[in-house]
């Protein structure tokens, strides 16, 4: 079973209408017991980053999403705002991170040699930095809505890039995943992505 968490942040409905899409059982759901007997979880997020933590923290849901995380070692997926929640801190805001990668995240405005649009919005091709089983083929592209990211690291499996400005799309450590982009709104793309967590 896969669960999507709820914690008032995200696109839950979409993620769980593409699930369903391609015939994988899911539930939405804050419940800690829930979360802690699924097989994968879905760590979805739109807005910023510490309302972000602060309602994971105010649903009581940090201490069992860490045990199924780094105890049950479970694969878990983290979409857009989800992903930069795994980080230990973000530019954006003041509160520590989910401390599941120690990256930062950074913003665009920061950044002298990135001379695009703020936020960086609509489809980008992303390029493997290496095999992972999240993506089957090259060629793909994603639907991306952020104005903050992670720069360029080791843990970095796929790489966007927006006026030749490199910075990293998805991350693996260990059982952690993250994506900056939105599958849920990336049609085949991001069913063929979901459909491979699934398989992990």
């Amino acid at each position: 079973m896969i669960t999507i968490i709820d914690y008032n942040l995200g696109n839950v409905g979409s993620i769980y209408n593409m699930l369903t899409k391609i015939g994988e059982q899911c539930i939405v759901s804050s419940d800690s017991d829930v979360i802690l007997k699924s097989d994968r979880l879905i760590l979805p997020g739109v807005g910023s980053f510490d309302n972000g933590i602060n309602n994971l923290r105010n649903k009581r849901l940090i201490e069992p999403l860490n045990e199924f995380v780094k105890v049950k070692k479970k694969p878990i997926l983290g979409i857009c705002l989800g992903m930069q929640l795994m980080a230990a801190s973000s530019h954006e805001g003041k509160e520590n991170g989910l401390l599941w990668i120690p990256l930062e995240v950074v913003g665009f405005k920061e950044q002298t040699a990135y001379n695009g649009t703020i936020p960086v919005m609509g489809w980008n091709y992303v390029s493997p930095k290496e095999k992972n089983p999240l993506l089957n083929t090259e060629g793909n592209r994603y639907y991306f809505v952020h104005s903050f990211f992670f720069e360029t690291n080791k843990y970095e499996i796929l790489t966007a890039s927006v006026n030749n400005f490199n910075y990293c799309a998805a991350f693996q450590n260990d059982n952690v995943f993250g994506v900056q982009f939105h599958p849920e709104k990336s049609h085949k793309y991001g069913m063929e992505l979901l459909q491979n967590f699934c398989k992990l």
